[in-house]
């Protein structure tokens, strides 16, 4: 099982994936110029398609690369859909 992010957003740093019923967003967030505000790094987020509530950090969110987002991502989904 894996993810394939893709830009979501045109000249924002946003990427979204989904799988297996959940859906997952990385953002960069910085302190200064455009695009979200926050600690310095790449934050990623999950949540479940069927359910309508706000989405939830993955632990250890900011990360300081994507490739380190994007694997605690993976390992996120992994974790929600073993439980199943």
């Amino acid at each position: 099982m894996s993810l394939l992010f893709h830009r979501a957003v045109e000249h924002m740093e946003i990427w979204s994936a989904s799988s297996d019923g959940y859906s997952f967003v990385i953002s960069f967030e910085n302190l200064t110029g455009p695009g979200f505000r926050g600690s310095p790094g790449y934050v990623a987020s999950w949540r479940p398609f069927e359910q309508s509530r706000g989405a939830i950090r993955v632990i250890g969110s900011p990360f300081k690369t994507f490739a380190e987002a994007e694997a605690a991502c993976t390992i996120m989904l992994s974790y929600l859909t073993s439980e199943n």
